[in-house]
Parts: structure tokens; sequence; C-alpha cells
């Protein structure tokens, strides 16, 4: 489904007509379109999709609705999470529809397929969703910025901060597929820096019911963290991880990937104490909390870090278009290059050569029943992860954009 939001403000409208032959507007367009890709159905619809497009249209909010008199329109899409469609939407979006920009990108196979069509357009991409390390690697695109997560992020930040407050072994429930490989080996890796024992590792098919071999192999390990990266089970294992009583026997469970829609999907009696590596929770500063509860206001549910990072994206995006005057994705990039980013997803974020916007992550913990003071107040802060330790370096990037 593909459907097309116009965001106006709230004085009157001048006639884009009488606006677009300024001799003076470099925004060659009659509008500015951003158009938010992502699953509006599927597995990842609850931390993506229409919370995603809400966001995005927040952030247009925060202009009035236009830019140096050009309207700003939002449209939507659904990728299904697949590649081909993917594309065939991006291309129709730049061939036809005139979108200067798309955000989201959902899941990772769709969105390398899109920042492909991104390069040979020189569109701007703002990538949210996607967390495959390929986005700001080989594949790294000029005009393409990863904003919120990737493996290395989610890894590295997971790992510094566990290991500041929790001492001993780890044991891995790994998913079967790409994305969960690449988080298991750079975890394995940064704890190996750090002198922390691997004290075991299994690998699960998607769409597992019953993991109550691997949670005994964990318990046999004697390992004292239980790394859990099963994507739309970890709910699933953690359930089950109660039942044997790890939190008794002093055993940390921590999801390698978990936002607050899975922890609401799996209720505080089962995640208590979890530790949980996020960029984004709403009690980080007072914008962030105000913002929180705006977009609340909307959905009936808190942002998940993903919707937070389109806001933050969009958001940046808008502002370089309306500080350049323009709509040209090599001059709009170079100009969120040149801009720290300060809003209510982070205080504190730059965009580096590799294209990644590198920012603080935070490890928090999931409160008790007895702590929580509403059905959202899910989590405390632990400590906080600074880019030079969440993300990898850009010495280790295979970015040909690092020089």
């Amino acid at each position: 489904m593909i459907s097309r939001l116009l965001i106006r403000a709230a004085l009157p409208m001048v006639a884009v007509a009488a606006l677009s032959g300024s001799a003076s507007a470099e925004i060659k367009g009659d509008a500015i379109r951003i158009g938010v890709l992502t699953d509006m159905s599927g597995i990842f619809a609850t931390a993506m999709g229409p919370g995603s497009v809400e966001a995005a249209r927040m952030a247009a909010e925060d202009f009035g609705g236009r830019i140096n008199g050009k309207p700003i329109e939002i449209l939507q899409a659904d990728h299904q999470n697949k590649a081909d469609v993917a594309s065939a939407i991006a291309r129709r979006w730049f061939d036809r529809e005139g979108v200067q920009a798309i955000a989201d990108g959902g899941s990772s196979g769709a969105a390398l397929a899109v920042q492909e069509l991104v390069r040979e357009n020189k569109r701007v991409f703002l990538v949210s969703g996607a967390g495959a390390l390929e986005l700001t690697e080989k594949a790294c695109a000029p005009t393409s910025v990863q904003w919120t997560h990737d493996a290395a992020s989610t890894a590295n930040a997971v790992v510094a901060g566990v290991s500041k407050t929790v001492q001993g072994s780890w044991f891995f429930i790994t998913a079967d597929y790409a994305f969960g490989h690449a988080v298991e080996a750079i975890a394995r890796a940064k704890l190996d820096r750090l002198g922390v024992k691997v004290a075991g590792s299994v690998k699960t098919a998607l769409n597992t019911a019953d993991f109550a071999s691997f949670l005994l192999q964990a318990q046999a390990s004697g390992a004292k963290v239980l790394a859990l990266n099963a994507a739309g089970d970890n709910v699933t294992i953690m359930k089950q991880a109660q039942e044997f009583g790890f939190a008794q026997q002093g055993i940390a469970v921590v999801p390698m990937t978990f936002q607050n829609v899975d922890i609401v999907a799996a209720g505080l009696p089962v995640t208590q104490g979890d530790l949980i590596a996020t960029s984004f929770y709403e009690d980080v500063t007072p914008a962030a909390r105000k913002w929180a509860d705006a977009f609340f206001a909307r959905r009936k549910a808190m942002p998940s870090q993903i919707q937070a990072g389109v806001y933050s994206a969009v958001r940046h995006y808008l502002q370089a278009v309306k500080d350049t005057d323009s709509d040209d994705g090599e001059i709009v990039m170079a100009k969120m290059k040149a801009t720290p980013v300060s809003d209510a997803y982070t205080p504190g974020g730059t965009i580096r050569s590799d294209q990644r916007m590198v920012h603080d992550l935070y490890l928090v913990q999931v409160k008790t029943p007895a702590e929580s003071r509403g059905p959202w107040d899910l989590v405390k802060l632990v400590t906080t992860i600074p880019p030079d330790e969440a993300f990898r370096s850009l010495e280790e990037s295979k970015c040909p954009l690092v020089k």
C-alpha cells in the first residue's frame, strides 16, 4: 500500500504554483517529498510501521509543514520485507513522484536494495530500521545515513554496558540468520578484548517454540550472562528462562536486540531485571520525554528507538533543506554532515565519513512491577555507553568513502 500525507502549516497556504516560479528558489520540486518505506503489517510493524510514519509527520510539523514556501509531503509504503517490492516502490517514487528522500528502510534486505537506487539517483536515504553493517561498510552510499543502530553498535553497546555490571562468562542463544551471526561474532570479539570468557553458544532456527534444551546447556555451562539474539523469538526464550529460574540462580538474561514494545509484549513479570541496550528511551532528557509524550498522545504507545530515529533523521534532513534552500541530495547531505545532531533523540550526534550517525547508547534495566508507575514506565538507566565504545571505529571501516 502506498499513501500520501500532506503536512500543512496552521497559517493559510500560499499557492504552490506562484511559489514554484520564483527565480531564486533552489528547491526544484513543487514540494519537499519524503517517503517512509517500512514494514507496515509484518513482524517489524510494531517497532517501525505506522509509528515511523507518525514520527516523520511530527518532524515535518516542527517546520510548520512548509520550508521556504514549499509544502512538505510525507508518503508511506509497505515493502512487505521484500527487496524487490522495496526497489519497485523506491524507483516509482524517484521516477514519477519526485521523492527526494526515503526514511526508515525497514528490514536489512529491503534497505540494501533501496540503497543501490539511492546511489544511482543521488537521493537521500535516512536508514533507521535496518541494522545490516553493509549499509555503512562496502555498500555505503554518499547520500545515505545509517541513523539508529547496526550489528556492531548493538553488540558493542550490550557487551560494554553489561560487562561493567555483571562479572562472569557468557552463553549465546542466537538465531541462525545473517544478522544474528554478525551480532554474536562482534560481541565475542569485544568480550575477547575485555578478557571475558564465552562459555558456549547454540544456534536456533527462526520460529523455534521450545528452548528447554538450550537453556539447560546454558545452565550447565556455568555462565553468568545468557545473551539472547533470537529475533522475534526472544520473548519466548525469556518466558522460558523465567520458568527455569535463571534470575534466582544469579544468571543475567540479556536480550541483544530488544525494544520497549517487546517489553510490553512480554510483560514486566517476565522481563524484570533484564539488561537492554537502546539508543533512545523517554527519560534520557527532558526533550526526549516531551517528544515521547506527544508521540504517545497520537499512537497510544511510546516510540521505539527506531521510530524516534526516524523523527530525528527526518528533522535533521529538513533542517538541512531549509538551511541550504535546496533539495539536491549531495548539497543537503553535506550540510547534514557539517551540522551536529541535537534533538529529542540524541543531544549530541555526528555523521561520520562512513555515513554512520554516531551517538550515545544506553544500558537500561527493566523495572519490577512494583517500581513501574504505569504501563509504559518500563526501564531505568544503568549506564551511558559513549560512541567510541558502541560503534566500530573508522579505522575498522570498509566503506570506500573513508579516506
